[in-house]
């Protein structure tokens, strides 16, 4: 049972598809479900008949928005695949996606090349070190250049890319492609549903033999076997070329390079088979990493160990609530009980799921390597690790980022004020990255998101799913507050005494700026008391104090960040001092400290790149340097000019509508977040 148990896990893949907003993800993911069989005709986004872009505001706004899970069958192996969002408001989607996949293809946009948000989303990628292989889409457009678009993956991702296919035409004429490794031509004619396998044609041959000597060079370059191969027979076999392209997949050292159109269902097979051959299967990846009782530990991905999963998605759907999950170790059943290690409680699994993006099928068991749904769990949040109760383990969550646009939201109605609450708990439970407070000074409820369309969504999910009638304010950015010129010997004595024990802390502290790459540089905190005049739980409660202080700065009551505060001398009293008492004094320390250094305001910036016809390009110039921007640079591909500019976020309100009056509804644009810059004195 168990060897059959293993050998499954050897069949499964666990991917996402990763992308720049239009690049063709979605269409991808759509032809691979039909050329598997699972569904039975082509689901198109313009029509709004995909299977994962199910939820109505996908199918009105044409993009992805919400990560969604499919299962298909290829080549006797199971493929798990998440097809996630492509605009940078929805990042944190991909960033919860990522912490569970095993692998990933890669889209890009053959006249595009690599996008803004390609380069995020690739950066995001090897943060959580997920094998890539790369599927240059679009070669049918006009335009179109795979040399071109590798060029770019090699100068913007810096991978070493090895190409395994030739396209058979260009643009209109784009039928097919010649594979290098097996020297065949794969031609696909219109209404096939397969490629029709040939000779490489006469005409392409010399390209394809000269193009498949690059590629085993460029193996042999960095694969030690493929290299004793080649300075042996000159020549690289196909089965020694297919062993090494694997390997160094899976290693992170190379990334092959396909090609296709998805719209036109040209290329899909060959990716499925590269998906098969060259990504890992759960046993292939590191066993997962865990904690229990501050000791790390291991656990294998083995059907029969110790049960351990995260969840990563949690979905409140009209039938139920929804819990996405992966399994590293152990097994499920249904009517399992299982630990949640975060909030310390058990919870039972009531069904288990396999799903098809809005369609699930029930299922009796999910073991290590699957990705399921689960109902029945009432605590359990995005982030949770689930785990046998014998023996508990606590998986790193996936990481948040800060908000940083900001609106207002009332109910039009003072009577729907409890269910708008009730509501905007609920959106915070599916997406993390989502921030509800309350103005302290305004009694207003605000909610903070990653971008103007994040929070769009997520008021309009609001007045769909719930039938409310929301009233929004303008949006705000989130401003940050950093130290320019610090002070030094800062002195603050805390002394307390109103009978009984007292309390005493004193303490002497420097502050000086901390900045990165990004403008901000986060916060950082050292001790260089000596002689013990300060204990050292004493200092981790001043360290504790210091960062209670960072909530508010002293220019405008932001945030602060972008300093370093180091504790050089204190002394305490034999019976008042206390931790208490040292996190106070660190605090009351800090916060004097602020206000007697030259602050400055930071506003988030973005690097927004802007797609327009060639005579636009002056008026569009005009117009970020009216809105502050400071333009990078311009090129011109296939027609149309693509200028660069760094602009403050909160100038890009409404930018879009802007856009569009300009260029005749032609121009588009697309914005990451690139940091913090200082804001104008008069903001």
């Amino acid at each position: 049972m168990r060897t059959a148990l293993v050998h499954r896990l050897t069949t499964v893949r666990n991917l996402g598809i990763l992308a720049h907003v239009d690049a063709g993800k979605t269409t991808v993911t759509e032809r691979i479900l039909y050329a598997t069989g699972t569904t039975h005709r082509r689901g198109e986004v313009h029509d709004g008949t995909t299977v994962t872009d199910f939820d109505s505001q996908e199918r009105d706004r044409g993009i992805t928005i919400f990560a969604a899970a499919v299962s298909c069958d290829w080549d006797g192996h199971r493929i798990n695949l998440i097809d996630t969002p492509g605009h940078v408001d929805f990042a944190d989607e991909v960033e919860r996606s990522l912490r569970v996949l095993d692998g990933a293809v890669a889209v890009f946009d053959a006249v595009a090349g690599v996008e803004p948000q390609s380069e995020s989303v690739w950066r995001q990628a090897d943060r959580h070190g997920v094998p890539r292989i790369a599927f240059v889409n679009k070669l049918d457009r006009a335009g179109a250049d795979l040399d071109t678009a590798v060029r770019s993956i090699r100068e913007r991702l810096h991978p070493a890319p090895l190409v395994v296919q030739l396209p058979i035409g260009s643009e209109d004429g784009f039928t097919g492609v010649v594979d290098l490794v097996g020297m065949r031509a794969l031609v696909w004619a219109d209404g096939a549903e397969r490629p029709a396998v040939e000779p490489v044609p006469p005409d392409l041959r010399d390209e394809a033999l000269r193009r498949r000597r690059l590629l085993e060079e460029a193996v042999a370059e960095l694969h030690p076997a493929a290299f004793e191969e080649f300075c042996t027979a000159s020549a690289l076999s196909a089965p020694t070329l297919t062993v090494a392209l694997r390997d160094l997949t899976r290693s992170g050292d190379g990334v092959v390079v396909l090609c296709g159109s998805a719209y036109r269902n040209r290329g899909i097979e060959p990716l499925l088979d590269a998906v098969v051959s060259y990504l890992p299967s759960p046993l292939d990846v590191p066993a997962v990493r865990g904690s229990h009782d501050g000791q790390e530990q291991e656990r294998a991905a083995d059907p029969e160990a110790p049960l351990v999963a995260l969840a990563f998605k949690v979905n409140a759907t009209p039938t139920g609530r929804l819990t996405y999950l992966r399994l590293y170790a152990g097994t499920i059943e249904k009517g399992d009980t299982v630990w949640d290690a975060g909030a310390r409680r058990s919870e039972r699994i009531g069904r288990i799921l396999r799903v098809q993006a809005d369609r699930h099928a029930q299922v009796e068991r999910a073991v290590a390597g699957d990705i399921v749904a689960v109902v029945g769990l009432k605590s359990t949040r995005a982030g949770s690790t689930l785990c046998a109760p014998h023996a508990p383990l606590v998986l790193e969550p996936p990481s948040v980022a800060d908000p940083v646009v900001t609106v207002a939201v009332e109910a039009a109605r003072s009577t729907d004020t409890d269910r708008l609450a009730t509501a905007l708990a609920r959106l915070v439970e599916e997406d993390p990255s989502l921030v509800v407070r309350t103005d302290p000074e305004t009694a207003q409820t605000v909610l903070s998101g990653m971008g103007e369309l994040h929070l769009e969504v997520a008021v309009e999910k609001i007045r769909r799913a719930h039938g409310l009638d929301v009233n929004v304010g303008r949006p705000t950015v989130t401003y940050r507050e950093t130290v320019v010129r610090g002070v030094s010997g800062h002195v603050h004595r805390h002394v307390k005494q109103d009978g009984g024990a007292g309390q005493f802390a004193h303490v002497v502290v420097d502050v000086e700026p901390l900045a990165d790459e990004s403008g901000a540089g986060g916060f950082a905190f050292r001790s260089v008391v000596t002689g013990g005049r300060v204990p050292q739980d004493y200092v981790r409660a001043v360290e504790a104090g210091c960062r209670d202080a960072l909530a508010e700065g002293p220019a405008g009551g932001h945030p602060v960040t972008g300093l370093r505060v180091t504790l050089t001398d204190g002394s305490t009293h034999v019976k008042d001092s206390s931790e208490m008492a040292f996190r106070t004094a660190g605090r009351f320390a800090l916060q004097g400290a602020l206000r007697a250094c030259a602050m400055a305001v930071l506003e988030p910036v973005v690097e927004v790149t802007v797609t327009v016809p060639e005579d636009a390009v002056g008026g569009v110039l005009g117009d970020l340097a009216a809105r502050r921007g400071r333009v990078g640079g311009s090129e011109v591909r296939a027609g149309a000019a693509v200028v660069t500019a760094t602009v403050p976020l909160a100038e890009l309100f409404g930018y879009a509508t802007r856009l569009r009056s300009r260029t005749q509804g032609r121009g588009t644009f697309t914005a990451r977040p690139t940091g913090y810059a200082p804001a104008p004195a008069e903001r």
